[in-house]
C-alpha cells in the first residue's frame, strides 16, 4: 500500500491581486502561508518518504511550511519544472477582470478551463498534461510501486493534469474541474497500483 498527497500552493500574491499567474515566480501572501500551516495539521498523521514540487517558490514555500508543521523536514525534496503551473503567455500579470471587460468573460473561461486551447503565447490544459504525466510516470510512480508515500506540492493546473490521469476525467470534465488552494487530495493506492480510495482532507 501506498499514498499519494496532492497540494496546491496556498494563496500567492498574484491571486489576492486576482492576476493571471502562470510560471511567474510569485511569493505567497501571509493567508497564503496560514494555509499551508492548516494543510500541513491536516496531514499531521501521515509519515512521508520522499517530496515533489515544482520550481516556482510559491509552492517551494507551501511545501517548506507543510514539512515543518509534520516534522519531517528531512524527507528528500526534488523540484522540477515539470511540475511548473501552466504557462499563460501573454496574459500573466494581467488582471482576470480586465482581461474579460477586454475580451468577453466566454473567451477568458475557454483560456482558462478548456483542455486544448491556448492563450496567446501559452500552454493549454493538454501542454500541461504533456509534461506532468511522464513526469509522473517516470519518477512517482516508482516510489509508489515501492510502497514509498509521496508528497506533491505544486499548482492549479499541474495538478489538475495530473488527477486528470490519475482518475480518469475527460476532457469535457476537466472544464469544470477545480482544485482549491491548500486543501490535500489524498490517493491510496493497492499493491498493484490500483487506487483503492480518494480523500479529501
Amino acid at each position: 500500500m501506498a499514498i499519494l498527497t496532492l497540494i496546491r500552493h496556498g494563496q500567492s500574491t498574484y491571486n489576492f491581486e486576482n492576476r493571471f499567474t502562470g510560471d511567474v515566480d510569485v511569493e505567497l501572501t501571509a493567508f497564503g502561508i496560514e494555509e499551508a500551516k492548516k494543510a500541513g495539521i491536516k496531514l499531521k498523521n501521515f509519515k512521508y518518504d520522499i517530496a515533489y514540487t515544482s520550481t516556482l517558490k510559491r509552492a517551494q514555500e507551501s511545501l517548506r511550511v507543510i514539512l515543518q508543521i509534520i516534522h519531517q523536514t528531512k524527507i528528500q525534496v526534488v523540484a522540477d519544472k515539470a511540475l511548473n503551473e501552466r504557462r499563460y503567455g501573454n496574459l500573466q500579470g494581467q488582471n482576470k477582470s480586465e482581461i474579460a471587460n477586454k475580451y468577453g468573460n466566454e473567451q477568458v473561461e475557454i483560456w482558462r478551463r478548456s483542455y486544448e486551447v491556448r492563450p496567446p503565447d501559452g500552454e493549454s490544459l493538454a501542454d500541461t498534461y504533456d509534461r506532468v504525466v511522464p513526469y509522473y510516470k517516470k519518477e512517482i510512480e516508482p516510489k509508489l510501486k515501492l510502497e514509498q508515500n509521496v508528497l506533491v506540492v505544486a499548482h492549479g493546473n499541474s495538478l489538475r493534469a495530473l488527477v486528470m490521469y490519475l482518475e480518469g476525467i475527460s476532457k469535457k470534465e476537466i472544464v469544470s474541474f477545480e482544485i482549491p488552494t491548500a486543501s490535500p487530495r489524498q490517493y491510496v493506492f493497492d499493491d498493484n497500483l490500483n487506487i483503492k480510495s480518494v480523500n479529501y482532507l
